[in-house]
């Protein structure tokens, strides 16, 4: 019992619903309705690779970040935090020997 809907109430009603409409109608809805389920997974994979896609080609459009492209515009190996910092202060203390 589904519901309070007993087997034989089912039963009942699958029978009306077959007089009513024929097996054939019935195996031309059943085959839409497969048909139907099967392009709407399909459209779904495919904006799924869609937004995949999107997201690589904003990250190649977007730009480097300043600090790790040279002069040329050649891009510099990320050295980490701790010798990018050891970089600027040596950059820093050339100037400044540099002022004095």
């Amino acid at each position: 019992m589904i519901g309070g809907i007993s087997i034989w109430q089912l039963l009942i009603l699958l029978v009306i619903v077959v007089l009513i409409f024929g097996t054939k109608r019935l195996r031309n809805l059943g085959g839409d309705l497969g048909s139907a389920l099967k392009d709407f997974r399909g459209a779904m994979k495919d904006s799924e690779g869609d937004k995949e896609d999107e997201t690589t080609q904003d990250a190649r459009k977007r730009p480097e970040d300043p600090q790790l492209v040279d002069d040329l515009g050649k891009t510099k190996p990320n050295t980490g935090p701790v010798e990018e910092a050891q970089r600027r202060n040596a950059q820093k203390s050339e100037t400044d020997d540099k002022q004095d």
